[in-house]
């Protein structure tokens, strides 16, 4: 079911106006851009002399994995097992099938795939927050306030967001018949409690035409976890411990649907139920007279039997989805995988917090129990399944797949309640394949305890600027802000890491 953030300028029938220009994700502030500014094809010109032109446009697709909170690199994929307890921990490594690379003993299923990957050990930048917006944006800094304000006019767009502009630009605003950036499993930072929404995967200053289309899961949880915020516990069911064989995601849907109160159904009306309720008064209307064959293709798109088909993993073998993991992220990665075979540019699955702000991969509490518990297995056997289902389906090698992080956690375990890792933004890992990245390969290093990196140090803004390389997008491209003045895409001082390039 998709879900439409905007702010409130309501009509009569309670609809309200920026709701429907938002149909489809389409607003009228993004169509007039390029109309306005008069982009073309530069969008995509070629990088500039002298930089890395290795697999310049290799990749077709992306399929951007987040892990909000940011796993430990000392109990992924850069472990420390001759550094003291307090800092190397309680799990020990296991040697994958590339040399040199021990992985944790929890990640079995990766060890056996690490030849078809690349590993960064040495990411690194200076803001140990929940970053989503740094991590995904070319915005060059970020504050608490920031990441708490979606629509914080400081903000830059988010590297989906930038895609689909520049594309659509480039191809001279021809329309297309799925959407081109969607994002799983449920918008982003809207299923906890407690806190209020985050930033990162928003247009910003491109307008809400270039915001990710968001489905909505539908399911149920078949595993409980304990969770713990400072000094309160809870046994919280959660999908992405596991969830049931029927659970899928939907961009809309006008079946109620079980144990949701009215009020929750309230909020979650159809957009097909609210487009027919609201027609007659709009066409009455400037706006709804104004409507482009962008809200009418994105009304459609979105209704589109083709596009819920490719939403609906219940149509995969068992055998296929088990390979995912019956889990929610486990099972976004495929419904990613179907997505980008029906023609999808880039999807983006978020592992979020699901039931209590602090969650995810947070780990200040109970760092251990989690990792084994909640983490660690259904991020094994979705990340593994994803590469090996895309490779034997022919797809890897077009298909570019990014596991993005805000940061790492602390080398030295905390005393907290059943022991943690705080946040940490000096050294941590993120992984990368297919879609012209190399296979079997480390780049950097990081010194004994895992928090300063040795060799190569690489900036979240390097990693970007590496994958609009790879999407054939050069990352000094340029884009108008909201006063009209041309921005690149990631800072100036950014560039390809051509280690990480086959």
């Amino acid at each position: 079911m998709l879900r439409i953030l905007s702010s409130k300028k309501t009509l009569c029938d309670g609809l309200t106006r920026r709701d429907l220009l938002q149909v489809g994700g389409l607003g009228a502030c993004g169509l007039g851009l390029e109309q306005l500014l008069g982009l073309n094809s530069a969008a995509r010109a070629n990088p500039a002399e002298g930089r890395a032109a290795a697999n310049f446009g290799k990749a077709k697709h992306c399929i951007l994995l987040y892990l909000y909170g940011a796993p430990s690199q000392l109990e992924t994929f850069d472990m420390k097992p001759d550094a003291p307890v307090e800092i190397r921990g309680t799990m020990k490594p296991i040697p994958s099938v590339l040399p040199g690379l021990d992985v944790c003993e929890h990640l079995p299923h990766i060890a056996g795939m690490t030849d078809r990957i690349t590993v960064v050990r040495s990411v690194t930048h200076p803001y140990p927050i929940h970053g989503v917006a740094f991590a995904t944006t070319g915005i060059p800094a970020i504050d608490v306030a920031m990441e708490l304000a979606p629509y914080d006019v400081r903000h830059h767009p988010y590297f989906g967001s930038v895609v689909q502009y520049l594309e659509r630009n480039m191809t001279a605003g021809r329309p297309t018949d799925i959407p081109q950036n969607v994002a799983l499993p449920f918008p982003f930072s809207s299923e906890r409690v407690g806190e209020v929404p985050r930033a990162g995967p928003y247009a910003a200053f491109l307008g809400s035409t270039y915001n990710p289309t968001w489905t909505e899961y539908l399911g149920k949880s078949t595993g409980t976890v304990r969770k713990t915020l400072r000094d309160m516990n809870y046994d919280v069911p959660d999908p992405y411990v596991g969830c049931d064989r029927d659970s899928h995601f939907r961009f809309s849907s006008t079946t109620p649907l079980p144990d949701i109160s009215i009020d929750r159904l309230n909020r979650r009306r159809s957009l097909l139920g609210q487009f027919d309720e609201t027609r007659r008064e709009l066409e009455a209307t400037v706006d709804g007279r104004s409507l482009s064959r962008y809200q009418d293709l994105a009304f459609s798109m979105i209704t589109s039997p083709r596009v819920a088909e490719a939403l609906d993993v219940r149509r995969e073998p068992l055998a296929t989805r088990d390979l995912y993991g019956m889990t929610l992220f486990g099972q976004g990665c495929l419904a990613a995988r179907r997505m980008i075979e029906a023609g999808t540019r880039l999807v983006s699955v978020f592992w979020d917090e699901y039931g209590l702000a602090g969650d995810a991969w947070d780990t200040h509490w109970n760092h251990y129990p989690r990792m084994v518990d909640q983490l660690l297995p259904p991020f094994d056997k979705a990340f593994s399944g994803l590469i090996l289902d895309l490779e034997q389906r022919g797809l890897l090698d077009e298909t570019l797949v990014v596991v993005l992080s805000d940061h790492g956690r602390t080398p030295k375990l905390n005393s907290a309640k059943g022991g943690g890792r705080d946040h940490w933004s000096l050294a941590y890992s993120l992984a990368f394949a297919g879609g012209g990245m190399a296979k079997g390969k480390v780049v950097g290093a990081t010194d004994r305890e895992a928090g300063t990196p040795i060799d190569r140090p690489v900036s979240p803004k390097d990693i970007l600027a590496t994958m609009y390389h790879l999407l054939g997008i050069d990352p000094h491209t340029r884009i108008p802000d909201r006063g009209g003045s041309l921005i690149p895409v990631v800072p100036e001082s950014a560039d390809i890491v051509p280690e990480m390039l086959a």
